[in-house]
């Protein structure tokens, strides 16, 4: 890469941008660590079934799917939006979370814990149909400002530190939550809003800084050439897009459809594992720990050898890990294990979204990164809600297996699911013709 190019890819977006994201995405993180760890075993308290808990996910991304790709995604293509989006919708969701506390606290105190648990996941669902411009002026922005060459290592940073947050989160979790006094007297409600708020500073700062910046160079050619082989590449890019949306739809829902109840399985008193509230902090944050090395690693691996390769790595590990759950004999082997499936998701994750970055026109770029979002928002709780919270309570309630075991059989039906997705991955998304498409090109 020449010196003329590597001036113009300093210019994407100054130093003091980063810093400003990257504190931004350790704020985002450590709210959901703090409020998110425990939520599940909250609901489950209030509405005593697995499938309900699961709801909570389930609505929330569906409120998600339509929100950013109906509307916000088309608005931050029109307009070229990104950061104010980012800006309207924490602000949003920073009020809407104080309403639904009260709400919540004034049915518990009515005597409707099950009501308690709807408010809940009926207001943060409503509540995500607007906070989910956020989510698409996120990722839009992070795409304009990165190029190919770089994207992966950019992104892998952010996910670093992103898991440095949510760990963090976990940790303060851990002694927030006191078996639900937490979330029933409001102190991880109110915790919430105060890191949104600093979080919509920052991001205002940010959006002043990078509204100016040209549009990405990194699909813009340095050689003139006719507009019609641009139109046969994007083509060829956004069929091989929508390829790797259809295998990390199976691979998601294979993958997440035990999301909730890994939560419930590691605190089971009749499991071999049987973890406190500090054990439990423990074990999740050690998957953050995991997800923080393969953060850094897979991006800047991704970078060199292809995003191809690196993902179906990961993708093989995360195949392998929900076999090993119920072989865990206690609270270190569980975190070993766990650690081990957080490198398989974020190396996912930041891969991911880097190859998404390569394939998809500029023009378009809001619309289908809103298309990848709803396919990583089935990990919140549809995949629980089809498949693993119904298959777990069908076994217990219909054919009378313990708890434990139905739950150890979930994590099998979880691993073939993956396995399928793994091979739709390797047989669809080839590497394509163009190199920028899976191992990125040094842009000179």
């Amino acid at each position: 890469m020449d010196d003329a190019v590597r001036r113009r890819d300093s210019r994407r977006a100054s130093p003091k941008v980063y810093v400003n994201l990257s504190v931004f995405q350790f704020l985002t993180f450590l709210r959901r660590g703090v409020f998110y760890t425990f939520m599940i075993n909250y609901l489950y308290q209030l509405m005593q079934t697995v499938t309900s808990t699961a709801a909570l996910g389930t609505l929330d991304a569906f409120a998600s799917t339509l929100g950013q790709n109906f509307l916000w995604g088309r608005l931050s293509d029109k307009y070229k939006i990104r950061a104010k989006l980012i800006v309207i919708g924490e602000s949003i969701a920073a009020f809407a979370y104080i309403l639904v506390f009260i709400v919540h606290r004034s049915l518990i105190e009515a005597g409707s814990s099950f009501a308690a648990g709807l408010s809940i996941i009926f207001g943060l669902s409503a509540l995500e149909f607007f906070w989910s411009m956020s989510d698409v002026g996120w990722a839009a922005l992070l795409t304009d400002i990165t190029t190919s060459s770089t994207r992966g290592r950019i992104v892998g940073a952010l996910n670093f530190i992103a898991s440095l947050g949510r760990m963090a989160g976990i940790v303060f979790a851990g002694f927030l939550y006191a078996d639900g006094a937490g979330f029933r007297n409001g102190t991880i409600f109110f915790t919430v809003p105060i890191l949104l708020l600093v979080g919509v500073i920052i991001m205002v700062f940010t959006s002043r800084r990078v509204r100016t910046n040209p549009g990405n160079p990194s699909r813009r050619p340095l050689i003139a050439v006719h507009k019609s082989s641009d139109s046969k590449l994007d083509h060829s890019n956004e069929k091989s897009f929508h390829w790797f949306l259809a295998a990390l739809v199976v691979i998601v829902l294979g993958a997440a459809s035990i999301n909730q109840i890994i939560l419930l399985f590691i605190k089971l008193t009749e499991g071999a594992v049987h973890a406190s509230d500090a054990d439990m902090s423990f074990i999740l944050s050690m998957w953050t720990i995991g997800g923080m090395i393969a953060s850094l690693a897979s991006g800047r691996l991704a970078d060199k050898i292809g995003r191809k390769q690196v993902i179906f790595g990961g993708l093989c590990l995360a195949t392998v890990t929900p076999l090993l759950y119920g072989f865990a004999p206690n609270v270190p082997v569980m975190a070993i294990i766990y650690a081990l499936n957080g490198v398989a998701f974020w190396t996912v994750h930041t891969v991911g979204f880097a190859l998404a970055g390569d394939l998809i026109p500029e023009h378009r770029r809001a619309r289908l990164l809103s298309r990848y979002n709803a396919v990583m928002a089935l990990s919140w709780g549809p995949a629980g809600i089809l498949i693993g919270a119904p298959l777990a309570d069908i076994q217990v309630r219909s054919f009378g297996i313990s708890t434990l075991s139905a739950f150890i059989n979930t994590f099998y039906v979880s691993a073939i699911i993956l396995i399928f997705g793994t091979i739709l991955f390797a047989l669809k998304v080839r590497k394509p013709p163009h190199e920028t498409q899976d191992k990125p090109q040094s842009d000179s």
